[in-house]
């Protein structure tokens, strides 16, 4: 079996998913994290601007500096990726399938079954792709999980995901 997923169905662009390269990918979030942290609405071009003038005066003010860390922030980085537990948010990729207007429901196919959700309950699946560092393999239940955004499943996620139909 390819570790290799689907987005199909009523969607104006069917788009191929392969979760060997999400390690890369800067919106992973550790699981532990994704669901234990208070998630807060943030509008990232405000935030980067915010920073940036931060930033900015602080340079204004005391000139520029190097960071003397970087070397430890990359070691930090590297074990973090190493020993991590990953996944993403599924809400883009579905959103960039552009499914079409009316669609109510996505249908997840397993190994074993199909499962039917409606569309607000799929926007908000967290997807597991990593487990302690390593790809989930396609033989240990892969290549990706399926948690639920409330974390109603988080010790009993869906696992063998073949495709994702939007109907």
């Amino acid at each position: 079996m390819e570790p290799i997923v689907f987005i199909n169905g009523k969607v104006k662009y069917p788009i191929t998913l392969d979760p060997g390269v999400w390690i890369f990918d800067d919106r992973k979030i550790e699981i532990d994290t994704y669901f234990h942290a208070d998630r807060v609405q943030v509008n990232e071009l405000e935030e980067y601007t915010i920073a940036a003038s931060k930033h900015w005066q602080k340079e204004i003010q005391e000139g520029a500096t190097m960071p003397p860390t970087l070397k430890t922030e990359r070691k930090f980085e590297k074990q973090r990726l190493m020993e991590g537990t990953f996944g993403i948010p599924f809400e883009p990729f579905l959103k960039n399938a552009e499914p079409e207007t009316g669609v109510t429901e996505v249908i997840v196919t397993t190994d074993e079954k199909e499962l039917t959700f409606p569309f607000e309950v799929a926007l908000e699946f967290f997807v597991g792709f990593s487990k302690d560092g390593k790809p989930i393999k396609v033989t240990e239940g892969g290549p990706m999980e399926i948690y639920f955004g409330d974390a109603s499943n988080i010790n009993n996620p869906i696992k063998n995901v073949r495709s994702f139909t939007v109907k």
